[in-house]
């Protein structure tokens, strides 16, 4: 219960500073850059060096990425119908796409299921932020209208991204050094991730003028509530696979957008106001959905 409080808090929290004009009008930027130089590069240190891979983690190494394929081909065909310019596309492609793994996504598996299944939950986590750190990255690069691409500057882009520098770090400097000491700090820092990026959110998100893009944000939640993770469900079932690694690899896949996914939009200028609504809405229905999610796992007999 006081995951959700603190989520309602800290998003209403955003809304009223930036109604009562306590904060300059682009606060949100600073805490953008504290969430992605400083806390997401915990987070790889937090969790990484204490997994132990095995086979049986391959499902939850792979359902993100399907989940990615399967949501920028969605989006593809979508934008083409309305005509959608290309930075719209490119901000729907990366709030649609990328599951809140860990934020949202780990008290909820805590509320349930259990704690203990939080390992596999860390798979799908990791391998979501490694997407956003290199396609997420080209994709945002590609759509932007202030950045023409190029190999260097993707390259450029994809290598300095903190959160990939971190995640390649976590996995390779505990081989040869023990950082054990610095557990309490980078639980810390990591601990920093949901509230500052949901009070981010609170200070950018506009409902007004919401009804004029409810065609892209009703499309965007459709695949990212319902579609993504009933394509991993199809995929468990076309395999034969069950038991709990499935059954929170798909209750992942459930969960609303990463949100610093909508961080990257507002950086590279994806129409933030979209994407910052489909990110506001999308954890709102998410309580609703995930819950039906649950009852679905649980009790249909399909997994």
């Amino acid at each position: 219960m006081a995951n959700f409080i603190l989520i309602g808090l800290c998003i209403l929290a955003g809304i009223l500073f930036r109604k009562s004009k306590s904060l300059p009008k682009d606060a949100h930027k600073g805490i953008n850059a504290w969430i992605i130089y400083i806390a997401l590069p915990a987070v790889s240190f937090k969790y990484l060096p204490h997994i132990t891979w095995t086979k049986d983690l391959l499902f939850p190494a792979l359902a993100p990425i399907c989940v990615w394929m399967l949501g920028w081909l969605f989006i593809t065909i979508y934008s083409r119908f309305p005509k959608l310019s290309r930075a719209t596309s490119g901000g729907l492609k990366l709030v649609s796409s990328l599951s809140n793994t860990s934020f949202i996504g780990f008290p909820l598996i805590i509320a349930y299921f259990s704690e203990k299944e939080l390992a596999i939950a860390i798979i799908c986590d990791q391998v979501t932020f490694t997407l956003l750190s290199t396609i997420g990255i080209i994709v945002a690069i590609r759509s932007s209208q202030q950045q023409k691409l190029s190999a260097k500057l993707v390259l450029k882009k994809v290598l300095t991204f903190p959160p990939l520098i971190g995640c390649v770090l976590a996995l390779i400097l505990p081989r040869y050094l023990d950082l054990s000491s610095l557990d309490v700090l980078f639980d810390k820092l990591a601990g920093t991730v949901g509230p500052l990026a949901l009070f981010s959110i609170g200070l950018q998100l506009k409902f007004g003028g919401w009804f004029s893009e409810i065609k892209h944000i009703s499309f965007a939640l459709l695949y990212k509530l319902i579609l993504a993770p009933l394509s991993v469900l199809v995929f468990a079932l076309l395999l034969g696979m069950n038991g709990m690694i499935t059954k929170i690899t798909i209750f992942e896949m459930a969960m609303p957008t990463l949100l610093t996914a909508g961080v990257v939009a507002d950086q590279y200028n994806l129409n933030p106001k979209v994407s910052n609504l489909v990110v506001g809405i999308g954890i709102l229905l998410s309580f609703i959905t995930t819950g039906i999610w649950w009852l679905v796992l649980n009790y249909s007999g399909l997994v």
